[in-house]
């Protein structure tokens, strides 16, 4: 199926590995011209051209912004790393301060710079990475919880505002897929109760349905297909990429 994304311009952040990596190429395997934003500024494969952007820095964001308003984009994915594992009683101020500024409002900040290019084309793709968190909070992952609580809430509200105009806005939630974020987790878990990390993953595994985790790449066909001109009357929807690990509707 052609998902007519040839010409199409894209920028997807955190696209130096994982399932920013994955999504930027499969977005250039179906034609789409892709920026990949990391702060390494790296990127392989064919259509995947590096940019330089840091999250965590004000400027960076700023000179993005200024990009965005210069060389519009069709499809935008934003995409942040998690902040470090931890509960939510004792978390200082300063700590929610900059998880909610690197993970929620840059990525508020550059959608609102993209959007006037799309607007203006009449056509537009905002799709942005969340978490499973978002919709049954994990355990000990009290910082990613929150602010990507508040990221859903963005995203349902901005979808409903800019629907008429052509752009739609989704999110896509992982569940245990096989990245280095995951695997750290399990490292996290396997120190906490003393156990090796393989006989913690297999727990994991046990949870899911599907019997394992997910694959970078099948995550990145859900985002890819919520990119394309086939999708453009759904919007405002949180797509679980799980293999059923949450059980409610």
């Amino acid at each position: 199926m052609d998902y007519g994304l040839t010409g199409k311009r894209a920028l997807v952040l955190g696209a130096s590995r994982g399932l920013g990596a994955a999504s930027a190429a499969m977005l250039a395997a179906e034609g789409a011209e892709v920026l990949a934003a990391s702060r390494s500024g790296t990127a392989t494969g064919a259509g995947v051209t590096g940019v330089t952007l840091d999250l965590s820095d004000a400027a960076s964001v700023a000179a993005m912004e200024a990009r965005l308003a210069a060389e519009p984009v069709d499809i935008l994915v934003l995409n942040s790393g998690g902040p470090k594992a931890g509960p939510a009683r004792g978390q200082s101020a300063e700590t929610w301060r900059t998880a909610f500024e690197q993970m929620a409002v840059a990525l508020f900040r550059l959608a609102d710079a993209a959007l006037p290019g799309m607007e203006a084309a009449g056509w537009g793709r905002i799709v942005t990475i969340g978490s499973s968190g978002m919709q049954a909070p994990i355990p000990g992952l009290a910082l990613s919880n929150g602010v990507r609580g508040a990221v859903a809430g963005w995203s349902k509200t901005l979808a409903s505002e800019v629907a008429p105009l052509g752009i739609t806005v989704n999110l896509v939630l992982p569940g245990r897929i096989a990245t280095d974020r995951v695997a750290e987790l399990d490292g996290v878990r396997a120190k906490a109760s003393g156990q090796d990390v393989a006989e913690v993953r297999r727990a994991s595994q046990a949870t899911i349905p599907a019997g394992r985790y997910g694959t970078p790449e099948e995550f990145a066909a859900a985002v890819t297909f919520l990119c394309s001109a086939q999708a453009g009357y759904i919007t405002g929807t949180a797509l679980r990429v799980d293999g059923g690990m949450l059980r409610s509707q």
